[in-house]
């Protein structure tokens, strides 16, 4: 039980003190998302350095879950590779499909396994891949905007 509560003050945090919760206006792609069955929004832009991810930001509106999770996935993948951060996000989308049968490769995930549990509520796991499906849209925008 204690791990659990630890992981809702990691969600809470994030969801009081969201980190890079501020639009830029010089990001190479930037996407606006919403989670139909709740209304949740995200709209994030992204900024490459060549292939390193020099930022990330959004701004949005919703449940504790998809802010905490876009919080936590900005402040994770900020400054890796595209390639890194694609890795990252696949581990994340295969520990939102676990149904609750795993805990996440914490190496990997940090702060993002504090959402495990929500693997548990199909509901909710629109909730806490609003953030990320918008990295993946803005990242391939951005790579596609860099190349041309």
């Amino acid at each position: 039980m204690q791990l659990d509560n630890l992981y809702q003050e990691v969600i809470l945090d994030h969801y009081k003190n969201p980190q890079n919760k501020e639009l830029a206006s010089d990001n190479d792609a930037q996407v606006h998302h919403v989670n139909p069955s709740c209304g949740d929004e995200v709209t994030l832009g992204v900024k490459l350095d060549g292939e390193k991810i020099a930022s990330i930001n959004w701004d949005g509106v919703g449940c504790s879950i998809s802010q905490a999770s876009t919080s936590i996935m900005t402040d994770l993948l900020i400054g890796k590779t595209l390639t890194e951060a694609s890795e990252i996000s696949e581990k994340f989308l295969h520990l939102m499909q676990s149904k609750g049968s795993e805990e996440g490769d914490a190496d990997a995930l940090e702060d993002a396994v504090a959402l495990a549990g929500v693997s548990k509520y199909p509901a909710r796991i629109k909730c806490a891949l609003l953030g990320w499906m918008a990295f993946k849209d803005a990242s391939v925008q951005a790579h596609s905007a860099k190349e041309n």
